[in-house]
C-alpha cells in the first residue's frame, strides 16, 4: 500500500465497503459521541468521516488529535445506516473504522478556525494565509481561478493564437501608474523596472512579424489599492493582432469572454456577444455617470437642463448661467415616497454634495400629483415636461444634480447604482456586457490649462494627422473598454504605429521628439522599419474570477495577496535590505526627517 494513501478523501463509495484503505489529510473536526470518536478527515478533494471506538488498538492516540492536525489513518470501509447517510458529500454513504493512525504534522493552537463560517479580520487572514486557504470557500475560489486560466489558454490556442513570454525585468515606461524600480548591480546608479504591462513588447512582437500573440501576463504597478484592484501585481489575458480593425478585436475576444462566463458563471444568464451594446465614452458618462456601467440596472440618466433654465428654482437656474454646466436627472421607478427621497438626499450629502433635488409623483384622489420642493418651485408645466421626458408615472421619483459634469458625475453614477439596488431593479442573475468606445485622447487641466493625455497615449487617433492638427480636446482614439456588471474587464486599443503621428500626439501633450525617443526609443525605432497596423486588448484575470466567484474583493481570488497597505504580512514584505545588499548595489537609504 502507498505510504500515505490508497484513496483521496473524496473517492470512497458504497462499492468500497469491506475494503481496507489508507487516507491522509487534515482533521476538519472531532466529535465525541458517548466514547465513540468521529473525525471529519479533509484533503484537497473532499471529506471522509472516520470513527474510532474503544475497541480500536489506537483509540488512545485518536483521542489526542485536534483540529488541523495532519494525520494518516488505516481502516475498514463500512456502510452507514440509512438514516445516517450524508447526501451533502460524495462519501456520505460510508465511513471508515480506524485501525491505525500516524500523526504526520501536529498543529499548534489555531489563530483562525478552518471549520465553519467564522469571520476574522483580514489582517489575521492574510498573516496566516496558508490556514485561510484551507477553508472550503478559498479552496473553491483558487481552483476556479486555475480552471479559468486553463480554459482561457485552450480557447486562445483553438482560435490560432500562440503564447509568447515577454520580459519581467525591463526599462521604466510611463504607462499610467508608478513603476517598481529594480537597481542594477552591474550598472551603478541605473535601474530596471518591473513592467506595468507587456504593452511595448507585444507591439514589438507584431513588428517582428508574429501575427497573433497572447499571454497570461503578470503586471506590476505601484497603485493605491481598491476592492477590485491589487496594489502591487495582477494578471491579465494579454493579446495583440496585426492587420486588424477595432471590430476585429471585438469579434475575437468577445466569444472568449462570453464562453468563460457561460462555463464558470454558475448558470447565470450571459448576454450573447451579438447583443453587447457599443456605447461611446461620452454617452456612457451622461447616461450612467461612469465608463464602466452596470447594465443590469435599467436606469439611464438624462440631461434636463432646459426645464430648469430661467425657472423658479434659483439654485439650478443660476448654475445654468455658467458655461459648461447642466442639470441631470436620475429616474427612480418605484421610488416615489418622501422617505426614500430623503434617504437618497442624505446619501448625496455623505458623498460631499449639498444634496440632491427630487420630485416624486403620487396619487391624489385619482389624479397624479407631483410633490417635493422642486415641483413647487418650477410649477406644474415644467414638472410634467420632466415626467414625460423621463417616462415616469405614479409611484416614481426623479433626482437631480447640477453643475459641471466633473463636479457631480461620480456621485450621480454611484447614486444610480444605489437607487437601482434599493429598488430591486438590478438583475442579479445576469452578466451584462458593453463595449465603451471613442475615448478622448487628451484633456485640459482646469487650473493650469495644460493639455495632457487623458487615456492611452499609444492609441491611434481617429482622423489621423488631420484630427491632431485640429482641436486636441475633440480628438478621439480607437480605444475601448469592456464593462461587465459595473467593472472594467477589458481595455485595449488600435495602436498608433506611425512615428509622425506619435510624435505629433506627444507634442500636443508637451513632450518633444527627443523625450519621446528617450522614453520609448525601442518602440519608436522599430516603427521606422515597416510596422504593421495592429491592435489588441488585455482582460483582467483577477476581476473576471472575482465576478465568477461572486466575491466583492479581489483579494478573495488571489492566492497570496498584499493587504491594503501593500504589505505581505505572511512573508514580511516589504523589508529593510541588509547593509551588504545596499553596498553591493551602491545604494543607501535616506530616512525621513
Amino acid at each position: 500500500m502507498h505510504n500515505y494513501r490508497s484513496h483521496t478523501c473524496a473517492d470512497l463509495k458504497i462499492e468500497d465497503v469491506g475494503s481496507n484503505v489508507r487516507l491522509s489529510g487534515w482533521v476538519h473536526r472531532v466529535r465525541d459521541h458517548g466514547g465513540v470518536l468521529f473525525i471529519d478527515l479533509r484533503d484537497h478533494y473532499g471529506v471522509t468521516q472516520v470513527l474510532c471506538d474503544p475497541d480500536s488498538p489506537v483509540f488512545s492516540q485518536v483521542e489526542n488529535v485536534r483540529s488541523e492536525w495532519c494525520i494518516r489513518i488505516d481502516g475498514e470501509v463500512k456502510a452507514r445506516d440509512p438514516e445516517l447517510i450524508n447526501t451533502k458529500i460524495s462519501t456520505g454513504g460510508i465511513e471508515v473504522f480506524v485501525r491505525d493512525i500516524e500523526v504526520l504534522g501536529a498543529s499548534a493552537e489555531l489563530p483562525l478556525m478552518v471549520f465553519g463560517d467564522q469571520e476574522y479580520p483580514e489582517e489575521t487572514r492574510l498573516r496566516y494565509r496558508y490556514l485561510d486557504l484551507r477553508r472550503e470557500v478559498m479552496q473553491e475560489n483558487i481552483k476556479l481561478r486555475a480552471d479559468v486560466i486553463a480554459s482561457i489558454r485552450r480557447k486562445m490556442w483553438d482560435i490560432g493564437f500562440r503564447e509568447y513570454q515577454t520580459p519581467i525585468i525591463t526599462a521604466s515606461s510611463p504607462e499610467g501608474a508608478r513603476d517598481f524600480l529594480v537597481p542594477s548591480r552591474l550598472h551603478e546608479g541605473k535601474f530596471y523596472a518591473l513592467p506595468q504591462a507587456p504593452q511595448q513588447f507585444k507591439q514589438l512582437i507584431m513588428v517582428s512579424g508574429f501575427d497573433k500573440y497572447f499571454q497570461i501576463a503578470p503586471c506590476f504597478r505601484d497603485e493605491d489599492p481598491r476592492a477590485d484592484r491589487s496594489p502591487t501585481d495582477f494578471y491579465q489575458l494579454d493579446m495583440e493582432m496585426s492587420f486588424v480593425t477595432q471590430q476585429d478585436v471585438f469579434d475575437t475576444i468577445s466569444p472568449i469572454i462570453a464562453d468563460i462566463f457561460k462555463e464558470f458563471g454558475g448558470g447565470k444568464v450571459v448576454d450573447a456577444p451579438a447583443n453587447w451594446e457599443i456605447i461611446s465614452y461620452r454617452d456612457s458618462a451622461i447616461s450612467y455617470g461612469t465608463d464602466k456601467p452596470d447594465l443590469r440596472n435599467p436606469i439611464k440618466m438624462q440631461n434636463v437642463s432646459e426645464h430648469f433654465r430661467n425657472s423658479g428654482f434659483a439654485i439650478f437656474s443660476n448654475i445654468l448661467e455658467k458655461d459648461g454646466t447642466e442639470i441631470r436627472a436620475i429616474p427612480a421607478p418605484g421610488g416615489g415616497s418622501r422617505k426614500f427621497c430623503d434617504r437618497m438626499n442624505s446619501f448625496a450629502q455623505k458623498e460631499g454634495l449639498p444634496g440632491m433635488g427630487y420630485i416624486f409623483w403620487r396619487d391624489n384622489d385619482g389624479h397624479m400629483e407631483a410633490a417635493g420642493p422642486l415641483a413647487k418651485n418650477i410649477g406644474p408645466e415644467r414638472t410634467e415636461a420632466i415626467r414625460e421626458q423621463l417616462g415616469l408615472s405614479v409611484g416614481d421619483a426623479a433626482f437631480f444634480l447640477g453643475g459641471t459634469a466633473k463636479s457631480f458625475e461620480r456621485v450621480a453614477g454611484k447614486a444610480r447604482n444605489v437607487i437601482g439596488d434599493e429598488l430591486n431593479l438590478i438583475d442579479k442573475n445576469r452578466f451584462a456586457f458593453a463595449w465603451i468606445v471613442d475615448f478622448p485622447i487628451f484633456e485640459k487641466d482646469d487650473e493650469t490649462g495644460k493639455i495632457d493625455f487623458e487615456h492611452n497615449p499609444f492609441s491611434m487617433p481617429q482622423g489621423g494627422l488631420d484630427a491632431l492638427n485640429g482641436n486636441p480636446l475633440s480628438v478621439l482614439g480607437y480605444q475601448y473598454d469592456l464593462a461587465c456588471n459595473g467593472f472594467e474587464l477589458v481595455s485595449g486599443a488600435i495602436r498608433n504605429h506611425q512615428p509622425d503621428l506619435m510624435f505629433k500626439a506627444f507634442e500636443i501633450a508637451g513632450y518633444g521628439e527627443d523625450e519621446v525617443r528617450r522614453r520609448f526609443g525601442g518602440m519608436v525605432n522599430a516603427f521606422q522599419f515597416g510596422a504593421p497596423p495592429h491592435g489588441g486588448c488585455a482582460a483582467g484575470i483577477d476581476r473576471i474570477v472575482m465576478l465568477l466567484a461572486n466575491q466583492e474583493n479581489i483579494r478573495e481570488v488571489i492566492m497570496f495577496p498584499m493587504n491594503q497597505r501593500a504589505e505581505d504580512l505572511m512573508m514580511g514584505a516589504p523589508s529593510e535590505p541588509t547593509s551588504e545588499q545596499l553596498m553591493e548595489l551602491n545604494l543607501r537609504t535616506i530616512p525621513n526627517s
